[in-house]
This record gives structure tokens, C-alpha cells and sequence, in this order.
């Protein structure tokens, strides 16, 4: 196990596409980091970086103390886990595990009891005799992790390896690959762009957009203070509703303009119009139907669609007509029966409002 930096990393191509730009952040020694973000912005590629499946243009990658940029992907000592499993149909899952120790030529006895503690600790004992075409989708995956735990790397990378799999599959081997990498204690970097995926499995989250890092926090620090508009409608399920607002001052209180409407806020509460906030946010869980409380800014609204969840209702709602309204999603706690194209009254918690600046940071 070892740590791993990044050193100012960039990668632009021969045809000049910047698909990372001066990237700089730590692992620690047996932390779970996730990397987060849309397709094209940059996660598979400091994998491979770090991998040595591609080469850096500018900055100093470290794995422990030793720097890695000329290094062969064999001298690494890092072991990673594709999306495709890349299992050797012809082979068996024992001899798929133990094909990475016969490469180095280790001892055939050194070789069984790495074989028997990955079966173990995997739950691949009863078969280890089987093609991969005779598996499920969660043993294959479970066969692949196999395979690169038993060479013990320093690091191990797994590049978006749940896609594949369907829901239910995905929830059950995201609880495996997390109790894994607590008994191993395997520095791991795992790759997604399901922010649920990343919310729920990484010790920290790095989230990535157009090849920069955006935020590096923890799954918490992310949700609740986003540094950047992005961040803020990227993560959370449904996503932080970001939108466009006008803000002025009244008698020293602040006033936003949501849509058609303005909305007095308390003074002090979130700040001053002096700040120049050109949008706001609020998670959909800080929304609340005003009839049902007496407390927090209050505005019409017009459902347009519901979901209901049983434990919750997902309202989604627009505020303000003509070319450009407003469009939120409120999660409302229970059932509420309401209908299409319906008004609703709601509020919202204004410690619970989010302003970004125009060019979208946090203020």
C-alpha cells in the first residue's frame, strides 16, 4: 500500500485537447478516493496517468515516496480493474487469479495461499472450478477484483467497474468493493460517473469537469458547502436545483428575484446584494409546502410533474411563465396527492440557500 500525489498533472494531445489541467491532490496511504464527473472530464485519464498507460505532458506523479512519470506500468506495482472484467474466458477463476502470480513466477505454495485468501475473503470458493461464462455479472466483477488484490499492489484502480451491472447487482458489489478496501485497507482509487456511487463508497470525492479538479472533500463537506455552482448541481440525487436570480437590497434586508417573483429575505440572513450573486440554490429537501409552516420565504409555484416514492414525493414545479421560467424540484417528506399543472404555495430554509457569484462560486 502507498500514498499517491499529483504534482500540477496536465495531459493535452497530439491534437491538442487539454484532457487534464494542472491537477494537484493527495491520497493517503489506504484511503478510498473517488474520482467524479461527466463523461470527457478527465477521471479515466489521470487513472491511466497513474497507471502508466499514458504519459504526462507537464507535472510529477508519486506513488509513495518514489516519482513514477518514467516508469513502466510493471514497475509501478499498481493493479487495475476494467469496466469489461477482461477475464480469460478459456480459464478458469482459479487460474484467472492465479495467472498474475505465475507472470512474476512466484513460489507455487506462495500461490495457494494467496489464491485461498482471495477466494476467502471474495466468497469465490465454491467457483474457483468454473468458466467466467458460467458466473454472474457480481462474481465476474468479484473475480476481477481477485485478480488484482493477490499481486498486493501499491494502489488499485477501477475504472467505472459497476457499469455494467444492473441496479440491484451495482448496490450489492458497491457494498462489496467498500468492505474490501476496510479489510484491506487497499489504497484504492475508484472511477465513476454516478455521483450515488461517489457519495456513497469514497472517504473523499474529487470531482472533475473539462479536465480541472473542481472540489476535493469529503462525501459531507460536498454536499453541503459546494465550492462552485458545478459542484452544487452535480452531486447530491436529485441534484442541488441551481438557478438564476436578481438580487437588490430593501431597508437593509436582501431581495431575490425568483422567476416572476421577489422574495424577501430576513435581513443578515445570507448575506448582502453587495456580493453580486447571480444565482442561488437550494437542495430539494429545503423546500416545504408554506401552509404546512408559518416560518421561511415563501413563493407560487405551478406543478408540472410528481413523483411519488412512497417515503417521499418528488414535486417538480415551475415558477414564472414565458420563455424562461424557473424550473425546481422539491422532496417532500411522505405522500402529497398533488396534480399536474396544479399552483402550490412553497418555502424554503434560507440557511439552507446557496449564492454563486457570476462566474459561479460559492459566496
Amino acid at each position: 500500500m502507498a500514498s499517491v500525489a499529483f504534482e500540477h498533472v496536465a495531459k493535452t494531445y497530439p491534437n491538442g485537447t487539454e484532457a487534464v489541467v494542472d491537477c494537484s491532490m493527495s491520497i493517503a496511504d489506504g484511503e478510498l478516493m473517488v474520482f467524479v464527473g461527466p463523461s470527457g472530464c478527465g477521471k479515466s485519464t489521470l487513472l491511466r496517468l497513474l497507471a502508466g498507460l499514458e504519459s504526462v505532458s507537464a507535472g510529477t506523479l508519486r506513488i509513495g515516496d518514489r516519482v513514477v512519470n518514467d516508469l513502466s506500468p510493471q514497475e509501478r506495482n499498481v493493479a487495475m480493474v476494467f469496466q469489461d472484467y477482461a477475464l480469460y474466458p478459456f480459464m478458469t477463476v482459479r487460474k484467472n487469479l492465479e495467472f498474475p502470480l505465475r507472470m512474476r513466477r512466484m513460489a507455487r505454495g506462495a500461490i495457494a495461499e494467496r489464491i485461498a485468501w482471495a477466494a476467502q475473503t471474495l466468497a469465490l470458493e465454491p467457483v474457483l472450478d468454473r468458466l467466467p461464462k458460467q458466473l454472474s455479472g457480481g462474481q465476474r466483477q468479484r473475480v476481477a477484483m481477485g485478480r488484482a488484490l493477490v499481486r498486493e499492489p501499491s494502489v488499485s484502480l477501477l475504472d467505472e467497474p459497476l457499469s455494467n451491472l444492473d441496479a440491484k447487482l451495482r448496490t450489492e458489489v458497491r457494498a462489496e468493493i467498500a468492505a474490501l478496501q476496510r479489510r484491506t485497507r487497499t489504497t484504492m482509487i475508484y472511477v465513476t460517473h454516478d455521483q450515488t456511487e461517489a457519495m456513497t463508497l469514497g472517504d473523499r470525492i474529487a470531482v472533475l469537469d473539462r479536465g480541472r479538479l473542481q472540489q476535493l472533500a469529503t462525501p459531507q463537506e460536498l454536499y453541503d458547502r459546494p465550492v462552485n455552482a458545478f459542484v452544487a448541481g452535480f452531486i447530491g440525487n436529485p441534484p442541488m436545483n441551481v438557478f438564476p436570480i436578481r438580487a437588490h437590497t430593501s431597508g437593509g434586508a436582501l431581495e431575490l428575484a425568483l422567476g416572476d417573483q421577489v422574495v424577501p429575505l430576513a435581513a443578515g440572513a445570507v448575506g448582502t446584494a453587495a456580493a453580486r450573486p447571480r444565482s442561488a440554490g437550494l437542495r430539494p429537501e429545503a423546500f416545504f409546502i408554506a401552509a404546512e409552516r408559518s416560518d421561511g420565504p415563501a413563493f407560487n409555484a405551478t406543478v408540472e410533474h410528481v413523483e411519488f416514492l412512497g417515503h417521499e414525493t418528488l414535486a417538480h414545479v415551475r415558477v414564472g411563465a414565458g420563455t424562461e421560467p424557473v424550473r425546481l424540484v422539491a422532496r417532500l417528506p411522505g405522500m402529497h396527492h398533488l396534480d399536474k399543472d396544479a399552483p402550490i404555495r412553497l418555502a424554503f430554509d434560507p440557511e439552507r440557500l446557496h449564492l454563486f457569484d457570476p462566474d459561479g462560486h460559492a459566496l
